[in-house]
């Protein structure tokens, strides 16, 4: 079967992979370079973490993602993945907090609760005052985001798959699964998946009313010099409450520290400037000052924006659009380290001929 798809972001690149370990010809379109400075997927290192709340489909997801990657790494010869640990902070989280420890111990997870006193002595760069309750898992870590996104590119395109940057798509016929370029040239395909992140509701225009492009500022940080190996050799640190969370990517091999919220602006042209202002990192950075001790002795080195295509209840979508077509709109800020798990379901209802319960599997109905 021939496939077209629209985006070389990890979900793009992720499905293509897992249509042409099925055997189909498969062609990906991309409006930038590959991989796009722009795009979703391309930022230096992101998360797999299992703690979600009590969005526990999703967690229960993450076992699922990390076998697929290994599978990945094993196609790519190599492991673009370092673990680090979850630390997990809570001050004013509660119901988060215990919904994530309720969830993960009913998978079986071992969930270590912290008093203040072993937070003090664990996790010394944690302002333990600050914090009224923590636990720690030894699981999670980090995916080198663009490094992935390169690295499966070539491999796809050594094995077959030919990836097409630098080449718009204006127009999409979901029946037929056509695609018509922006210099006028249509496309023709048996099936086409449409991952085109923020700009996805232009080709879908349906979508329009259910995700919104966000633009969010991340900050890469140089703690202090005596501070750098604490955090070199340190976990991930997650508070995402929606009031005054914030997360922190410890720095790895050339990933620097990088910390944002978890607010979403909803705002923001995702075709606009990808730099970032202080002021749109205030907040972040004022819940870092209050969380993490000699905050004041921290330095920017560089603010960058992202986008994130946020579904109000931070649900993916992934559904079929026409005859032809499937749509893929998993981000909402927690897409990316489920990119291959996601793409092998969309490569397995094509091969199919029919979607099965995809769309309530992503999003998040327990299995």
């Amino acid at each position: 079967m021939k496939v077209s798809i629209v985006g070389a972001g990890i979900m793009g690149l992720g499905t293509a992979w897992a249509l042409e370990r099925l055997g189909h010809q498969v062609t990906v379109f991309e409006q930038g370079p590959v991989p796009n400075p722009k795009g979703s997927s391309v930022d230096r290192h992101r998360l797999i973490r299992y703690p979600y709340g009590a969005a526990e489909g999703y967690m229960r997801m993450v076992a699922d993602a990390y076998a697929i990657w290994d599978q990945v790494w094993a196609d790519l010869g190599e492991t673009l993945y370092r673990p680090t640990g979850t630390l997990c902070l809570s001050r004013t989280g509660a119901e988060r907090h215990r919904a994530s420890i309720a969830a993960l111990e009913r998978a079986g997870h071992a969930v270590e609760r912290l008093s203040e006193a072993e937070l003090v002595r664990r996790f010394p760069l944690v302002n333990a005052g600050q914090v009224d309750a923590a636990y720690y898992l030894e699981s999670g870590g980090l995916l080198f985001a663009d490094r992935i996104v390169a690295a499966l590119a070539r491999r796809l395109a050594q094995r077959g798959v030919e990836i097409r940057p630098e080449t718009p798509v204006a127009e999409i016929d979901p029946d037929r699964g056509f695609v018509t370029l922006a210099d006028g040239t249509v496309v023709g395909a048996d099936a086409l998946v449409v991952a085109a992140g923020p700009w996805v509701a232009r080709l879908v225009p349906g979508l329009g009313r259910r995700v919104k492009p966000s633009r969010q500022v991340v900050a890469y940080l140089n703690p202090p010099d005596d501070l750098m190996p604490l955090w070199q050799a340190g976990p991930m640190l997650l508070d995402i409450d929606p009031s005054e969370g914030f997360y922190a990517v410890p720095p790895r091999e050339d990933a620097g520290l990088k910390v944002s919220d978890h607010r979403f602006s909803l705002s923001g042209d995702p075709d606009g400037d990808r730099a970032g202002t202080e002021a749109e990192v205030a907040t972040a950075l004022a819940s870092c000052a209050r969380r993490l001790k000699r905050f004041d002795e921290y330095r920017i080195d560089r603010l960058q924006a992202c986008f994130y295509t946020v579904e109000p209840e931070e649900k993916f979508i992934i559904e079929p659009v026409g005859l032809s077509t499937y749509v893929m709109s998993p981000c909402s800020g927690h897409g990316f380290k489920f990119g291959p798990l996601l793409g092998s379901a969309v490569a397995g209802a094509i091969n199919a001929g029919e979607p099965g319960d995809i769309a309530a599997w992503a999003a998040g109905a327990m299995q």
